[in-house]
């Protein structure tokens, strides 16, 4: 089933990859009141606190960010504590100077949808962010997730600052997933395609996925109508992008068939599978 979050009990649906605390946190683009490019990697060296909303035009957003900048300015300089919302860059930076939020820093999921997507808290039927706080400690691994069950309520702000606590006090952790990279690597140069070997071992933990002379990855994702199949094709273009590695898609209605192959090794490498695990993620099925 696709999970679901309610608005004023109607529900909602959230798009995008599916993150567990444990997992290692995908990077994603933002952008700042400066109309400047952002991403996780900038904050390497920190425990970030991200917590998202949908707008900044509604009293439990206001409160929202309001609450995380007073809490910002009195823990440890190791944490930074970020807002992310869909709202425009000018937007954003009239209610900060309105409000004198100095001690969080808030960015915008306008231009992209980079953190909704790598993060699984897009809203399909508003295209907004669902209300969500994640916690990455310095090893960029997911510590704590928190994403509101109904967009009216706020965080449950005891909960995040308790697991924030506990983050500080053990900043660093490894991943609780085994298996592959978490993230594409870059072909350059001579790159082999992997063992028939290992591709099915792999393919034995991919079956859903199949596998076509033994060097392509098919897999075919239904959906109801074509404006569903065309929302999920926009999402899977921004993590193949964003991954530098893209598939071959073909679109009709009611239908996208995914074909992996990497070109430049002449068959499937690491990079397909852990594209193929992404793809599945964000499927939400």
């Amino acid at each position: 089933m696709y999970r679901k979050i309610t608005f004023k009990g109607g529900p909602l649906t959230l798009s995008g990859r599916v993150l567990e605390a444990g997992t290692p946190a995908p990077n994603f683009k933002a952008v700042t009141q400066e109309l400047q490019e952002l991403s996780l990697l900038n904050f390497n060296d920190k425990i970030k606190l991200i917590s998202s909303f949908p707008s900044l035009d509604t009293p439990v957003c206001d409160l929202q960010v309001r609450e995380f900048n007073k809490k910002a300015a009195k823990v440890s300089s190791d944490v930074v504590i970020l807002g992310i919302s869909k709202d425009l860059p000018f937007a954003q930076k009239r209610f900060c100077s309105a409000n004198d939020i100095k001690h969080e820093m808030v960015l915008s999921d306008y231009r992209y949808s980079s953190f909704g997507i790598n993060y699984g808290v897009i809203i399909k039927e508003l295209n907004l962010l669902a209300r969500s706080v994640f916690i990455v400690d310095k090893s960029n691994i997911v510590r704590y997730v928190q994403i509101v069950d109904e967009l009216t309520n706020p965080p449950d702000y005891a909960e995040v600052f308790k697991n924030l606590e506990e983050v500080i006090r053990f900043p660093t952790s490894a991943s609780n997933k085994e298996n592959l990279p978490s993230k594409c690597i870059s072909c350059e140069g001579k790159v082999l395609p992997l063992s028939k070997n290992k591709i099915e071992a792999l393919v034995s933990k991919y079956q859903s996925w199949e596998l076509i002379e033994d060097s392509k990855l098919v897999k075919e994702f239904k959906f109801l109508n074509f404006a569903d199949t065309k929302w999920f094709l926009d999402i899977l273009s921004v993590i193949a992008e964003e991954q530098g590695h893209h598939p071959v898609m073909t679109i009709s209605y009611g239908k996208i068939k995914v074909t992996f192959s990497t070109h430049v090794a002449g068959g499937l490498t690491e990079n397909d599978f852990i594209m193929a695990a992404f793809f599945d993620e964000a499927s939400s099925v």
